[in-house]
């Protein structure tokens, strides 16, 4: 399967399913922050990369057409997309969220778990909708919030967890496209 990946920050996600996917092939990552560490991530990988400064979703569209892309891959992209890229690509864009959905949906949910005084978060993998973090769930795993617990230290443990769960969400996917198909 052929994976475009789309990032705005440190891009370790994208780096797992460049390492972990080896039945797949990561095409092309698209970045909308030109300093991230995604860029930095792609170039060392040998990952062919575009910077898209505006949310151009024409451009982005086109791209993932022509690298013949099967499935996309939010990965820490913070921008919410449009129906118009959604309906170019149906049922074949997903995304990783720090919460466990539909709770925290949008920024910020790992530290809206610790101010909430929860004992539990999480991660999960969906579908892409319109609806911001509202389609489909794919998988989730729980993690356990302790009373030490920090925002950066929190942060690593949901990563990952996302590490561990997210190559699973694309093989899952990856059946459900080749029984479609």
């Amino acid at each position: 399967m052929r994976i475009g990946v789309m990032c705005s920050g440190n891009g370790t996600n994208f780096e797992n399913i460049v390492r972990t996917c080896k039945d797949d092939e990561v095409v092309l990552m698209i970045y909308n922050k030109n300093e991230c560490g995604a860029k930095k991530r792609a170039q060392k990988l040998g990952i062919p990369h575009c910077h898209i400064k505006s949310v151009n979703e024409d451009e982005i569209i086109q791209l993932f057409q022509v690298w013949r892309v099967d499935l996309i891959v939010l990965a820490g992209w913070m921008r919410i997309i449009s129906s118009q890229l959604i309906n170019a690509f149906p049922n074949r864009i997903i995304n990783v969220h720090p919460s466990l959905l539909p709770k925290y949906k949008g920024l910020n949910a790992v530290e809206q778990a610790l101010a909430s005084g929860d004992n539990r978060t999480g991660c999960t993998i969906h579908y892409v909708t319109e609806e911001l973090d509202s389609g489909d769930i794919i998988c989730q795993e729980e993690v356990d919030i302790f009373p030490y617990d920090t925002i950066q230290s929190l942060t690593k443990i949901v990563q990952r967890k996302e590490y561990e769960i997210l190559p699973k969400a694309i093989e899952y996917v990856k059946h459900q496209i080749q029984t479609r198909t």
